[in-house]
């Protein structure tokens, strides 16, 4: 998950987000909170699924994936409202939800590999990374990222990825066949971890790319501004939420 899904989607989005440019302009539309409390609900539960399911059973693996998913996720919900609370920003339920997001994808690669207590760091570690990255893309660049795929998803996954072959523990899963984590004193796991996330960015860009290209040149990726300006719910489906 943390690779397939998470680490794709984040290099994607920030390759398509390059390829596109920035809009011409920017609506903050105000989000409403209870359907971001909602969704986020929906999606902390489901998470315990896949995670604590891909044990196949009801089982010591199964209940340790279910702890650190559960662990991890609250750890970095509350790291990223703290690290707002630091840099004056007010503590808010939207941020409580992106930092448990962000926690749900680092833990995802280690969910049945590590320990509970390692994902505490997990869940803290790629939430203060992710929150930083965030406010790099805002205050820094013109990367027009509307949802934060990339800090999020993209550099969730890949930090998440990373911590799992410092923590990963042999006692906790034997389908481990690679090695212990840094932690344990042996590198060959983290190597392998390291160059596949490499390997990862490098094919996910060049293909994003390829398809982008492609796609634009049958049909432009971009719309008019006066579109853009309308707003694609209607210039595109002729509908209003």
């Amino acid at each position: 998950g943390g690779t397939v899904v998470h680490m794709s989607a984040g290099i994607a989005a920030l390759v398509g987000a390059l390829y596109l440019k920035k809009r011409t302009q920017e609506n903050h539309a105000p989000a409403r909170i209870t359907y971001v409390l909602l969704g986020t609900g929906l999606l902390w539960f489901g998470w315990f699924g896949f995670n604590a399911g891909s044990a196949y059973g009801a089982n010591l693996l199964s209940a340790n994936a279910l702890g650190t998913t559960s662990t991890a996720s609250a750890a970095a919900a509350f790291a990223w409202i703290i690290l707002d609370a630091v840099r004056g920003k007010k503590p808010s339920a939207m941020g409580a939800c992106i930092g448990a997001v962000v926690g749900l994808v680092a833990i995802t690669p280690g969910a049945g590999f590590i320990s509970i207590a390692h994902s505490l760091t997990v869940g803290v570690v790629s939430s203060m990374i992710s929150n930083m990255m965030v406010e790099w893309r805002t205050k820094k660049t013109n990367i027009d990222d509307t949802l934060d795929v990339f800090p999020c998803h993209g550099v969730g996954g890949i930090v998440g990825f990373l911590l799992t072959a410092v923590f990963a523990d042999q006692n906790i899963n034997a389908a481990n066949t690679t090695g212990n984590g840094l932690i344990f004193g042996e590198t060959k796991l983290f190597t392998v971890h390291l160059l596949t996330t490499l390997g990862v960015i490098a094919f996910v860009a060049l293909g994003s790319f390829v398809i982008l290209k492609l796609t634009d040149l049958l049909t432009p990726l971009r719309v008019t501004a006066e579109e853009e300006a309308m707003g694609l719910d209607i210039s595109q489906h002729g509908e209003r939420l």
